[in-house]
């Protein structure tokens, strides 16, 4: 299930060379997963309370190709490829929204579903294994 979210560049992303600070691109790519999410029914701070679960990043590996600047409008992509009993695999790409064809950022982010209060392992719910459904 593939997902885009639109974000703007503001001047606080970007660094003294005025581009966007790499870590900023993570979490681009953070808001992207947790609108998918949204865009799916789940609200994170609902799922604490309801299922006393969290989802985690367990790792990230992320290819930085080309710079988004200040005032750019990006496209977020976020590609659930992957989803097992307690993890999630998203495939991650970010594009200027007049670019679509110019990669500047890929990565692959994978998600640990975890129990709130112990922060172990845990099976990811029904619900969201049922719609969030890999092709």
């Amino acid at each position: 299930m593939n997902f885009n979210w639109p974000v703007r560049v503001y001047y606080e992303d970007t660094d003294s060379g005025g581009v966007v600070y790499y870590a900023n691109y993570l979490k681009f790519m953070e808001r992207a997963r947790t609108e998918f999410l949204r865009h799916l029914g789940f609200e994170q701070d609902q799922l604490i309370d309801r299922e006393n679960i969290i989802f985690a990043v367990r790792s990230v590996q992320c290819d930085y190709k080309s710079p988004a600047r200040f005032n750019d409008e990006l496209i977020i992509t976020a590609d659930l490829t992957e989803l097992k009993k307690a993890s999630m695999l998203f495939e991650q790409k970010i594009f200027r929204n007049n670019q679509q064809d110019k990669i500047l950022c890929q990565g692959q982010v994978r998600i640990a579903c975890l129990h709130a209060d112990t922060f172990k392992p845990c099976a990811i719910p029904e619900s969201i294994m049922e719609v969030a459904g890999v092709d």
